[in-house]
């Protein structure tokens, strides 16, 4: 059962169009990785997913609920679909806790004694408990974004997207961060659809890799079928970077 899909997805900047007319959808519980240059319409094709993004035209849906129709209530969308940034967006005047607590206790109204509880688990799992009372001014760029998605986990949604997870890290810290997220992600039975430059992490924890190029889906696939048989040219040309 999809529980994402658009149908004919536009993105228009200034008459130029990010996105040409994408039709897709994304099956409940699997992993979905976005590859592709930059410039091609990836991130903004996942902003689009929970309308951090307003589509020009074409419709999103979650659930069988259509998100570009004005009456529906985006808030409340918006809870059961998570984010995880580039840039973390943490609250730097917060502790670890504070940052994985305060959206439970303010969208979820869980109690603190819940919210805690849910934290220091989330935390557990991606290997930041012991920081739980530190400030994340004190973090390294990795920690930060370990905590992002415990927070975002706490939340308990039932699709995560990830921007480009790694993108702003350290390489050194860009391997912990995969494996935390390779580890929560099939752990849980949530839909996770992940925009990554990070080839070789796509072809070992997807279900299915999407090849993004000039804002259009070049290449639908399988992770084997993709790398093993790329059908189309430009993919051809990008895999054989990383060859």
């Amino acid at each position: 059962m999809a529980i994402i899909k658009t149908i004919d997805l536009v993105k228009r900047y200034d008459n130029s169009d990010v996105l040409k007319g994408i039709t897709t959808e994304f099956e409940s519980g699997t992993i979905t990785t976005i590859i592709g240059p930059s410039g091609g319409g990836k991130s903004t094709f996942l902003r689009c997913l929970n309308l951090l993004e307003n589509p020009s035209s074409g419709n999103v849906y979650f659930a069988g609920i259509d998100l570009t129709d004005r009456h529906t209530k985006l808030n409340d969308i918006r809870q059961k679909i998570g984010m995880v940034f580039q840039s973390f967006h943490l609250f730097d005047n917060l502790t670890v806790l504070g940052n994985v607590v305060i959206g439970q206790e303010k969208v979820l109204h869980r109690t603190k004694e819940e919210a805690i509880k849910k934290a220091d688990y989330f935390l557990q799992k991606v290997g930041m408990l012991e920081f739980r009372n530190r400030s994340v001014k004190t973090l390294s760029g990795g920690q930060k974004q370990r905590v992002a998605i415990a927070r975002t986990l706490a939340m308990e949604p039932k699709v995560i997207l990830f921007d480009e997870p790694t993108s702003s890290l350290d390489p050194l810290m860009v391997g912990e961060v995969l494996n935390v997220i390779k580890n929560v992600v099939l752990d849980h039975s949530f839909t996770a659809i992940i925009v990554t430059h990070e080839i070789e992490f796509a072809r070992e924890i997807s279900d299915r890799i999407i090849y993004m190029e000039d804002g259009r889906i070049m290449l639908d696939a399988t992770p084997k079928d993709l790398f093993q048989n790329p059908t189309h040219p430009s993919v051809k040309r990008f895999l054989s970077r990383f060859v």
